[in-house]
């Protein structure tokens, strides 16, 4: 056998403090960087209900006829919104969309409501820690509970009218 001189290598107790010292580095690492993609999720979740919103005044006056878009299909057919949210299962970026409508009455004008809900609501992959809603007013209602027990319901068309009650709010404020 021969032995080589001048050839050097790290030593097992070298080895492990380096990975030791990485595991730390990761541990304090990985929580904020799962914070930063939940809150870029809402974010996102809420620009895209942004974006809904004003599709579907444009469908109203576009497409429907004087009526709001039934589901977000007829959007995405009207070419008002792109196949990433407008194709079935309507998620984007941690969230799942919805939307609901009334129509036109001989007492009541048309109304919307669109929701944003986090599809993983608890764990350490959630995707969002609040429910997100619009109605044709435009503006953005948010669930302050952050419960993971509620965050699988949509919010109503109701509990977004009547915001005086409950965990409902106001985004910013």
């Amino acid at each position: 056998m021969q032995q080589h001189k001048g050839q050097r290598g790290f030593s097992l107790i070298e080895l492990l403090i380096v990975v030791t010292i990485i595991g730390i580095i990761a541990s304090i690492a990985i929580p904020n960087l799962l914070a930063s993609r939940r809150a870029a999720n809402e974010g996102s979740a809420i620009a895209s209900l942004r974006v809904l919103h004003s599709s579907n005044a444009g469908y109203q006056v576009t497409t429907g006829g004087g009526e709001y878009a039934p589901d977000l299909d007829a959007m995405r057919t009207a070419n008002l919104i792109d196949a990433v949210i407008g194709t079935t299962p309507y998620q984007k970026s941690g969230y799942v969309f919805a939307i609901g409508r009334t129509t036109t009455t001989a007492t009541a004008l048309p109304t919307f409501w669109l929701t944003a809900n986090p599809i993983q609501s608890s764990g350490a992959m959630q995707s969002g820690t609040r429910r997100f809603g619009t109605t044709q007013v435009g503006v953005v209602y948010y669930d302050a509970t952050q419960g993971a027990a509620t965050l699988g319901a949509a919010l109503t068309y109701a509990q977004m009218s009547g915001l005086g009650a409950g965990s409902i709010k106001v985004l910013g404020n």
